[in-house]
């Protein structure tokens, strides 16, 4: 396509929707996880790109950023926006409309929609792993990668294989006792849970979790709203009886220390790991912004509070009921996924689907753009059940969202 007609092709959506454009459906592949079959995708295409590529256990949402997976096409995790049976990527519009998108602030600053979201669903736990900050990552010009969790009632109807994730250490865990897990990475399991905590996951719940912290994600679906990376390493050597490769530790490390156990153990954030209160300093509960029941509506904040003192992104739930309406205004661009039910986001109809087929379009994901969003726009739950959406934020867009841990306590 070219610059021109995708120029006028964009324009025509945001003009058609005002400010709001239906996006279809990023399926991600992970060769080595195992689908947990939640993700409302049939069956018989879990393994649509083929089991060579692994199965499908994510969806992006509202993303310009590529999945690093080996093997993968290069729009991979890249969310396209669907006008008219024509498709053009969200990050096409963004480069092409910049500020009118995600605001002239965030625009001037990082020249793209720094963040997505996705929903992770998997049978089992995945292997003790941590993302890199900003500056390891850097060295190999890539971005760090501070993400949260937050567990949508809709989805998690069954728990699967292992509903609890390993966080950090245990007070008192030391650089050479980890050294130590890493040496045995070819003897078996290396035994790095044995010095990590397990924490029951809470559908309605969720967690923040800064880069450089280990974590061991449970059987739950996870909606994530992360920041734009997918940079990873994994530090357990066996996850379920299953080999993990050391090519998975050492993925997005320089060459020059792959083998190198002392730059393996520093990478991590030793004080965020060991913090005695780890619990309280990274555990979310929902709290209400807006509206109640006699409003037919509520807003509440699913994910907040800054990571090393900085506000990279942000997410609220909203539910309107049954014959309702509500008018939102928010500071800047979302993404949005509907988990419930179905009515209207402005002029752009949503209707949350049950079954849905790999490649097939679905009427439940936008982006509201920076201008829209701040204008407002209305939505209207037109069905007979709640209506229920998941919408997320990028930095500096919610400074004054709620504080870690000022969630109310029964």
């Amino acid at each position: 396509m070219s610059v021109k007609n995708l120029e006028n092709l964009a324009r025509a959506a945001l003009d058609a929707g005002e400010g709001i454009v239906r996006l279809a459906p990023t399926w991600v592949p992970r060769s080595f996880l195992m689908p947990g079959a939640r993700l409302k995708l049939a069956k018989q295409d879990l393994y649509a790109l083929g089991t060579h590529r692994g199965g499908i256990d994510e969806r992006w949402f509202a993303s310009t950023t590529p999945a690093a997976n080996e093997g993968a096409p290069p729009d991979e995790g890249l969310s396209y926006v669907v006008h008219e049976g024509q498709r053009f990527l969200l990050k096409d519009a963004i480069d092409t409309f910049g500020a009118e998108m995600i605001g002239a602030d965030m625009w001037n600053k990082y020249k793209k929609w720094p963040v997505y979201s996705k929903f992770f669903d998997n049978l089992g736990p995945i292997p003790h792993h941590m993302h890199q900050t900003q500056e390891q990552a850097q060295k190999l010009g890539r971005e760090g990668k501070p993400e949260s969790y937050y567990f949508p009632p809709q989805l998690n109807w069954t728990g699967n294989n292992f509903p609890y994730t390993f966080m950090g250490f245990e007070p008192g865990t030391t650089k050479e006792q980890v050294r130590r897990c890493l040496e045995r990475w070819n003897e078996g399991d290396n035994g790095i849970l044995d010095l990590s905590k397990a924490y029951r996951l809470k559908p309605g719940t969720g967690w923040l979790i800064p880069p450089a912290v280990l974590h061991a994600p449970g059987s739950l679906v996870t909606y994530e709203p992360q920041w734009g990376s997918d940079v990873f390493g994994m530090y357990q050597s066996m996850v379920e009886g299953r080999r993990v490769p050391w090519e998975l530790l050492v993925k997005d490390v320089p060459p020059e220390y792959h083998n190198d156990l002392d730059y393996l153990v520093e990478q991590l954030d030793w004080e965020k790991n060991v913090d005695p209160n780890f619990k309280e300093s990274n555990y979310l509960e929902p709290i209400v912004d807006n509206g109640g029941e006699k409003d037919g509506y509520v807003d509440k904040w699913i994910v907040y509070g800054k990571v090393d003192g900085k506000e990279l992104f942000s997410a609220k739930e909203l539910t309107v009921q049954p014959g309702h309406k509500a008018t939102i205004k928010d500071n800047g661009a979302t993404g949005i996924i509907a988990v419930q039910g179905s009515g209207r986001i402005g002029k752009t109809a949503i209707d949350t689907p049950v079954f849905i087929r790999y490649g097939q379009m679905t009427a439940d994901e936008v982006f509201v753009t920076h201008k829209r969003a701040r204008e407002g726009y209305e939505v209207e739950n037109t069905g007979s059940e709640p209506l229920v959406l998941l919408r997320y934020f990028g930095p500096d867009t919610n400074p004054n969202s709620p504080k870690i841990g000022s969630y109310p306590r029964n």
